[in-house]
């Protein structure tokens, strides 16, 4: 991970929510009890959006926290630009708290085992009659079905959903190279959170929305079953795939690999001119994509010759003059330091505090990949400690310092260790 130098700290002063520079979802507030990756990467999406996201988490601090290896930046990448309540739920006081707090929301999301919320008090009947606009959002395992009650993982979703299938080689099932499952499924509880809010526009009322892992692979894998549809035959993993392109490979050059994908026939001649390959350009049976597809055996044996003793960087000089796909084989810690995400506004530098907060960093981690108004948006404050808003949001919810100070002396409220 790629380690910067540590400049004044990201803030959220209070946004004026009239302004026409204003954040999309400024003025909304959402109350964010995710864990680990799928929920707090739906909140993630609507603080970036200018939402006041207060992360619900024990007192103790969420667990994720304390992660080490595939797990360790999970805290710091999906909760920047949210608030810190720590607050033991199981206890009757605790839940008052947010009964309290729900009253003022305008979405809740959570994305607990099954049924957890309801054992709570905390399900979408109760909290819809405390304030019927709220939109609650219940990120699972799987929709409503047979399978409904079972716990699920990003992970098992890969492999029931035929994602890790389609990864891996023949009998070898490899799960995708990131949580894209937890994520997806994050992000797609966001799309139906702002339709929601969109339709109580209209309405006054909130509603119950949910999303899910199974079904959001069952999405991803829909172009592959429509093929096996069409084509009447078992879908071959992408290990083994028959392409629809000859030239569509990870290619050996000098000092590395870089992919290269020629998929359209105007773009064939002006690669066999990048490369000085006239022979292959001039060939009539090769003319076609279809012609090339069908000749891929030994088309590309002379294509990586020519490419093996070129640099990367030479091979991507020349790709790009002629306007061919290509890229180079990165590394993901080489991101931060990749000169478009730099000069487009995509990095910033996020405050990481792992299992041991002594050994917190910053790093430049990207953000939302959108630009909206013209520009992306931002960081407005870091990931923030256990319990760092407790004290202010039980203030604004008429609790008095004595008061406060009890409950975090009897454990039911946690607060940061600054306030303590």
């Amino acid at each position: 991970m790629a380690l910067v130098p540590t400049p004044a700290p990201a803030t959220d002063e209070q946004e004026d929510c009239g302004t026409p520079d204003a954040s999309p979802l400024c003025g909304l507030r959402v109350l964010d009890f995710g864990h680990t990756v799928m929920g707090p990467s739906c909140g993630l999406v609507l603080a970036d959006l200018g939402a006041e996201v207060i992360r619900i988490e024990p007192p103790g601090g969420e667990r994720t926290r304390q992660l080490v290896g595939f797990g360790a930046g999970f805290f710091g990448t999906y909760n920047r630009n949210k608030a810190s309540l720590a607050v033991d739920l199981k206890h009757p006081e605790g839940k008052r708290v947010i009964e309290r707090l729900v009253r003022t929301a305008d979405v809740l999301l959570e994305n607990f085992a099954p049924g957890t919320m309801d054992r709570l008090g905390l399900g979408w009947e109760p909290l819809h009659a405390l304030n019927p606009r709220l939109i609650y959002c219940a990120l699972k395992g799987y929709l409503p079905g047979p399978y409904e009650h079972l716990p699920s993982l990003d992970e098992v979703a890969q492999m029931q959903g035929g994602l890790a299938y389609m990864t891996g080689p023949p009998g070898q099932p490899l799960r995708a190279g990131a949580s894209v499952v937890d994520v997806m499924g994050g992000l797609f509880g966001a799309i139906g959170i702002l339709a929601a809010l969109r339709q109580r526009d209209g309405t006054g009322l909130g509603q119950k929305v949910h999303s899910a892992l199974f079904e959001a692979v069952g999405f991803l894998m829909a172009q592959h079953m429509a093929a096996a549809a069409l084509s009447g035959e078992p879908t071959p993993p992408m290990t083994e795939r028959r392409s629809a392109w000859a030239v569509y490979d990870v290619f050996a050059a000098a000092d590395g690999q870089v992919f290269v994908g020629v998929t359209s026939d105007a773009q064939w001649p002006r690669f066999c001119a990048a490369f000085g390959l006239p022979a292959l350009a001039d060939d009539p049976a090769l003319a076609t994509n279809n012609d090339r597809v069908r000749a891929r055996e030994t088309l590309l044996p002379p294509i990586r010759a020519v490419l093996a003793p070129l640099p990367v960087a030479t091979v991507l000089e020349r790709c790009r003059a002629a306007l061919i796909p290509c890229a180079p084989v990165a590394r993901p810690e080489e991101l931060a330091a990749d000169p478009h995400l730099q000069a487009s506004g995509g990095l910033a530098e996020v405050a990481l505090a792992g299992a041991d907060p002594a050994a917190s960093v910053r790093a430049m981690l990207p953000l939302l990949p959108l630009h909206i108004g013209g520009g992306v948006p931002g960081l407005r404050r870091q990931p923030p400690r256990v319990g760092e808003d407790t004290m202010a949001v039980l203030a604004s919810l008429g609790y008095g310092a004595s008061e406060i100070r009890r409950m975090a002396a009897e454990g039911i409220i946690g607060l940061d260790e600054d306030e303590v």
